[in-house]
């Protein structure tokens, strides 16, 4: 077993990077300049970035003014009221093993033939038997109902090893609806989504039955939600519940209902209120038929000035796991700060806490070559101490850095199972597990045109009873650009690394540090017409067949390309 390291000496360089983040960007000032739209993260958190193209031009009916994470202004307003909405489940996203790569979407500032019209068909074609076909329709059904759809294929006939036995198909199909009045909006939504791959990381030269290697996920979604729209309210709410059903092709299954709920009312000018609840029942069935449900409120109250705001409440937690004989409830302190010592540049600090849920289908999200019958269970964030500043540099340039020391339990990790190595099983450090992350992001955007974003986090495991911290990377980072060449022509392009990956072979007894990982993908758009544009994409420009998890190349150099008809 690796005992846990000291942090003291190895890492003395980390209090140096820490202070440049930090100290770097004090004194220049400027107005906050629009950045790329992403997910909502919590305030003062670098976000780790899983891009996906989804180029969807959707009648969108307009959404409430609400404060989404955004740096507060000089003078608090009513909208500062307003609550962020945050609706993805929580998952453990520290060193996080998913790496899916793609070339970057246009920005916002699209050429003017696409603004004319809503739908669209897509087709193309490349190496490695691979086929792209995707469509978009919306419509207005009345003034204040709107509807759209869309679909993707991805498939390819042959993969980095074997030919077929390597081979991946992927499917998606999104069905939305929206009503909406001056005071509430009402959406539903239903997606399925179809995956078939195979189990390719077997020993060679072996014949294989491409059936007895097959795998296939089929995942339902449907899910029903209202909402506040009135900016005017004084009171703010937000209630989305939804069922999904998940399958695999070794009789797996799992039923997961979970319902969320948000609202916010403003006590003063400068307090408001803020209350969260989620409520998730789960029943998992692979044989022997596990119910494995989790409830959470979180009260919290949120003060704000033009120099300092202040959040602090109680975040409490039940779980509770039929297999495991688990019924437990865990109370986690909310206390974030920051503050605006001048202009746009902020300093923040702040403690956490909650519980992570773990279910068969965000396992397999992050790391679909899972054996059957993987061990599930929740990872408890004990506390999580952070600090770092984020701010607008002027000139197009934005910051933010962070130092965050967390603790942990059922901290896990992806390692191959035994005597099969081609699959993977999920390993829990169930004592304590403490990590040190450094993370930094230095953003530049000029007018319309171009804008870049080099982000990198560290990261440092200390556990108590795993060898090593399985599939998770030691550093990651990404450098994104994208540039608008001319009205016709988009470019976009990524870089990721990764490094620091272990895996173990229980077999051999042999440990191994997988080699750095360098992912460049490349995206041009041309249009050759009002409706009629062309694109090809690069992905791997490197070639190199890196492996992301022990025994399983990914594809090299390959590209995509083809045409679009919008209408």
């Amino acid at each position: 077993m690796i005992k846990p390291k000291c942090l003291i000496g190895k890492y003395a360089w980390i209090p140096v990077f820490a202070g440049c983040l930090l100290l770097g960007p004090f004194g220049t000032v400027a107005q906050q300049t629009q950045r790329p739209t992403t997910p909502p993260v919590r305030e003062g958190e670098v976000d780790d970035q899983e891009i996906t193209i989804e180029k969807n031009r959707k009648i969108e009916l307009p959404p409430a003014n609400r404060l989404f994470n955004k740096i507060p202004s000089v003078k608090p307003s009513s909208d500062q009221r307003k609550l962020t909405y945050e609706f993805n489940d929580r998952t453990l996203t520290v060193g996080d093993p998913k790496l899916s790569p793609v070339a970057l979407d246009i920005p916002a500032a699209q050429a003017e033939q696409q603004s004319l019209f809503n739908n669209y068909i897509k087709a193309g074609a490349g190496n490695y038997g691979s086929f792209y076909g995707e469509a978009f329709g919306s419509g207005q059904v009345q003034e204040n109902i709107s509807v759209d759809g869309s679909f993707r294929h991805l498939s390819s006939s042959l993969g980095p090893v074997d030919g077929k036995n390597s081979a991946t198909s992927e499917n998606r199909l999104k069905l939305n609806g929206y009503y909406q009045t001056d005071a509430f909006k009402l959406s539903a939504n239903l997606a399925y989504d179809r995956d078939v791959f195979y189990f390719y990381g077997y020993r060679r030269p072996r014949e294989i039955d491409r059936e007895t290697i097959k795998q296939r996920l089929n995942t339902t979604q449907f899910r029903v939600g209202i909402e506040n729209v009135d900016p005017e309210k004084n009171i703010d709410y937000s209630l989305k519940t939804g069922i999904t059903t998940f399958r695999d092709n070794y009789d797996a299954s799992e039923f997961d209902w979970g319902t969320n709920l948000k609202g916010s009312v403003g006590i003063s000018e400068s307090l408001v209120a803020l209350f969260a609840a989620d409520a998730f029942v789960t029943q998992r069935t692979d044989g022997p038929v596990d119910n494995r449900n989790l409830f959470r409120v979180k009260p919290t109250f949120k003060y704000s000035t033009s120099f300092l705001t202040i959040t602090a409440g109680v975040n409490a937690v039940n779980e509770s796991d039929k297999r495991q004989n688990i019924n437990r409830t865990r109370a986690f302190p909310v206390l974030d700060l920051d503050i605006v010592p001048a202009g746009n540049i902020h300093f923040f600090a702040g403690v956490d806490g909650d519980i992570n849920r773990n279910t068969l289908r965000t396992f397999l999200t992050e790391n679909r070559w899972l054996a059957p019958k993987v061990v599930l269970a929740n990872t408890e964030k004990t506390w999580d101490l952070y600090g770092g500043s984020k701010g607008e540099l002027g000139g197009g340039f934005s910051y933010e850095g962070k130092v965050s020391y967390a603790r942990y339990r059922n901290f896990y990790g992806f390692n191959n199972t035994w005597p099969d190595t081609s699959k993977f099983f999920v390993v829990y450090d169930s004592n304590r597990a403490q990590v040190l992350t450094i993370s930094g992001q230095i953003g530049y955007t000029f007018k319309d045109f171009f804008r870049s974003t080099l982000r990198a986090n560290f990261y440092d495991y200390s556990l108590s009873r795993m060898e090593a911290a399985w599939s998770r990377p030691t550093i990651s980072g990404s450098w994104s650009n994208s540039v608008i060449v001319n009205k016709k022509l988009f470019v976009t392009a990524d870089l990721y690394h990764y490094q620091g990956m272990q895996n173990k072979n229980f077999v051999s007894g042999q440990v191994f540090t997988l080699k750095p990982i360098w992912d460049m993908n490349l995206k041009i758009d041309y249009f050759l017409g009002k409706q009629v544009s062309a694109f090809v994409s690069l992905n791997n420009i490197f070639g190199g067949n890196y492996q992301r998890y022990l025994y399983y190349p990914q594809q090299g150099l390959n590209f995509l390309g083809g045409l679009s008809y919008s209408f």
